[in-house]
């Protein structure tokens, strides 16, 4: 079973899609398995994150410390563009995630969510594929 779902965001921005997930789940009458969340593109990633309005500043924030926007990327020159950092902060938090389920629940943490991210410069939609395992 697969389903696509789209999420629109602006740069650094995430959203939480643990409600659409969890749905998908039910929805595909799987008591125990896995569920397979993937971003498509390269400057978008999906990870977990306890969703509160402190931690959606903090993630953003820190990101741009190890990536910042405005460097000098050699991936400018490739492509005349200004989205080196997206690639980069997208290949470090991963395009997908695997999250197991039992008795048709996923198994999170109380505090812990799944959560979509847009790196890239500019608004997007983001495409996201879930899929049972």
């Amino acid at each position: 079973m697969i389903r696509e779902i789209t999420v629109e965001l602006g740069m650094d921005e995430m959203a939480d899609i643990t409600d659409e997930v969890r749905e998908f789940v039910r929805e595909s009458g799987k008591e125990n398995g896995a569920v397979l969340i993937f971003s498509i593109g390269s400057t978008g990633a999906i990870t977990t994150i306890e969703y509160e309005p402190g931690l959606k500043k903090d993630f953003p924030r820190i990101m741009n410390k190890i990536a910042p926007y405005g460097e000098d990327y050699e991936h400018h020159k490739t492509w005349n563009d200004d989205n080196g950092s997206s690639h980069v902060k997208a290949s470090i938090v991963g395009p997908s995630l695997v999250v197991p389920f039992s008795n048709g629940e996923l198994m999170l943490g109380t505090w812990q969510q799944i959560a979509v991210v847009n790196f890239d410069t500019r608004k997007r939609k983001r495409r996201v594929v879930l899929q049972i395992l």
